[in-house]
């Protein structure tokens, strides 16, 4: 079987709502990763890889991410930001070559979503335990509160993700349809106003697996130059401090918008 060629595979795997969903596709997809995975799905298309089985490992990828983190100095956060690339690659394939099979389905969507949980709160456990000097880089002991604040910065990455997800279980069980997105603003002009400003700091997106990576590529490379956690320490507390303070926010957001009517 011949390969399709990237121009005929964009319309069927690209379709209109998938790149320019506002709440929905990854600025990096936007900007880069759709157009790669495009060149990776016209080889696996006629393979007999399903979707699902490009879920799994992109499951496998993110939690790796978390996992290398383990390893001391830029070298691990290095090799956790490549495996965000390559979960976030996989994330943009499984869905693309289930379009042009036509094997969309209920427990892909499902698998989907359970792997964005299970890949960012990896990445930020790995972030804190990273933080609580296991490499003993600065004392004989660990010192495992960097650990807690990391596994508060997972739970936090979590609980948005699952804030918006109970948005559709909440409005699926009481037979309302699909929410739209001129409903996430808030009914008063205050919050909404506060939500724009939110939006355009785009604080949030720091919790995000990819920006996560980011962070802590950006200060692993920073404590090399300084010789100690200092800045993984700092960067652990922000995106703690960010995770918290969003988890509340989004929820507040929701609750006055008319995204539950």
């Amino acid at each position: 079987m011949s390969k399709p060629s990237v121009a005929e595979l964009r319309p069927v795997v690209h379709p209109a709502g998938v790149k320019d969903r506002r709440s929905g596709e990854h600025w990096a997809g936007r900007l880069y990763m759709r157009e790669i995975s495009l060149r990776w799905t016209r080889h696996l298309v006629g393979t007999r890889i399903t979707p699902n089985q490009l879920t799994y490992l992109m499951v496998v990828a993110g939690v790796a991410a978390g996992a290398v983190l383990l390893v001391p100095g830029p070298a691990g956060a290095v090799l956790a930001a490549l495996l965000i690339q390559f979960y976030l690659l996989l994330d943009c394939v499984d869905g693309e070559v289930a379009r042009w099979r036509k094997q969309t389905s209920i427990t892909g969507v499902y698998l989907d979503r359970v792997g964005h949980y299970l890949a960012e709160a990896a990445l930020l456990v790995g972030f804190g335990v990273r933080a609580a000097d296991v490499f003993r880089v600065e004392g004989a002991s660990a010192n495992w509160l960097w650990a807690f604040l990391g596994t508060v910065a997972a739970l936090g990455a979590i609980l948005i993700k699952a804030e918006t997800d109970l948005v559709d279980v909440a409005r699926s069980r009481s037979g309302l349809p699909a929410v739209r997105d001129e409903a996430a603003v808030p009914r008063s002009s205050g919050l909404a106003l506060a939500r724009r400003a939110a939006a355009a700091l785009k604080f949030h997106r720091l919790v995000g697996g990819v920006e996560a990576s980011l962070v802590i590529l950006a200060v692993a490379v920073a404590d090399a130059v300084r010789g100690d956690l200092f800045f993984t320490r700092l960067g652990v507390a922000v995106l703690a401090a960010i995770a918290v303070l969003q988890t509340l926010l989004h929820l507040v957001s929701i609750l006055a918008s008319s995204r539950l009517k």
